[in-house]
This record gives structure tokens, sequence and C-alpha cells, in this order.
């Protein structure tokens, strides 16, 4: 049987948004996060509180001091979405003007001027891999990482083509204590909570 490019681009659409209905049904049941990839879903659980969620909490707050206030870093619902490429992705912090926050549904990716992750405990190939794939592909300019394992992070920018379709061709690493620019702010590292710290303590914003 022969398939015809508009008929395989259907039938893609028509999986992917029984995926995105499955998505939708778990969130509300199920702990920890779930993300429509290239490769399909993943769930990735999250710890509902500690060095996760304070690195979240630390990154949003140093980069709302230096950013415009017509911009935020903003945390928590609705995923950014590209239906086109049959992707859903909800950042840990994405970096956007309130205007664009403005719309019905999923944010659009392209109106990010970045996209924030922090390293999961459980699954850290999502964000250092997956991740890397998918974003490009939905058009977010900018992807930071931060890894609470290692004490260590990298940004990837400048998205260009290739024959696996678009990638980022730039990737600047740091470790933690260094400054790092997201987009076209730079904010400190300095005392960002590591995996292994169990002291209790929790750094100064």
């Amino acid at each position: 049987m022969t398939i015809a490019p508009d008929d395989a681009r259907q039938g893609a659409s028509h999986i992917y948004r029984a995926m995105r209905d499955l998505v939708q049904s778990m969130d509300d049941t199920i702990p920890g996060k779930f993300e429509i990839t290239k490769k399909g879903i993943v769930h990735d659980m999250m710890a509902p509180i500690g060095p996760h969620e304070l690195t979240t909490l630390h990154v949003r707050k140093r980069l709302e001091k230096v950013m415009p206030d017509e911009i935020v870093a903003h945390t928590g619902e609705p995923d950014v979405e590209n239906e086109l490429e049959g992707i859903l992705r909800r950042p840990d912090v994405m970096v956007i003007a309130w205007e664009d926050m403005d719309v019905p549904g999923s944010f659009d990716p392209r109106t990010l001027f970045a996209a924030v992750e922090i390293v999961s405990r459980s699954n850290p190939d999502n964000d250092w891999v997956g991740k890397v794939r998918d974003y490009p592909l939905m058009g977010v300019p900018v992807y930071a990482v931060f890894d609470p394992r290692t004490g260590t992070g990298a940004v990837f920018s400048d998205i260009h083509p290739t024959p696996d379709g678009p990638r980022y061709a730039t990737r600047k690493d740091f470790v933690y204590g260094e400054d790092v620019t997201i987009a076209d702010w730079t904010i400190s590292t300095e005392g960002l909570p590591r995996y292994e710290d169990q002291s209790g303590t929790e750094p100064r914003p």
C-alpha cells in the first residue's frame, strides 16, 4: 500500500492528538510530568520539593531581577507545543513576554526567549538528550540546562539546519559558581543546591 505525504501527515497528526489526549488525562491523576517527544511519551517522576524545585525557584528569581518588566520567567502550565512536529513539552522555566502568554491553549515555542530545564535525578537523558533534540525542532531559540547531580550546566543556542533537522550550533558549558548568560540576561549560579546536599540549607536567591 502506498501512503501519500498528505495522508502520512494526517496519520501522524491523528496519533499525536491521541497521545496529547492521553497525556492530559494522566496529568491530574499520576504524579510527575508527562511530555510528548519525537520518540513518544516520556514520564518524568520529579520530586515535589528539594534541589530540583529550589533550583527552579532560584533561576526564576535571578532572571526576573535582571529582565525588563514586560518579560517574565514563568513556571508551571501551560505547555509549549509544536503540533506540526508532534512535540509537547513543559519547561521548568519559560522566558516569555507577558503579551505572548495571552493565548488560548499552549504557548507557541517560537515566542519564548529561552527554555530552562533542571535535570531530573530520575531521567537525566530527557533533559540532556531528548530536549536538546526537540527544542530546536520546536523553534525554541535558547535552551539552558542546570544539572544538580554534577553542579554543571550548558546553554544551547543558534539553531541551524542539519540533515537530521534543526539543531543547536552553539553549546556553552558552565560550572556552578560561574555567571551564565541565558538569551540576553546574565545571572549567577553561586550557591545553587545539589542533589547530594542534604544539609537542608537554602542559598539566597
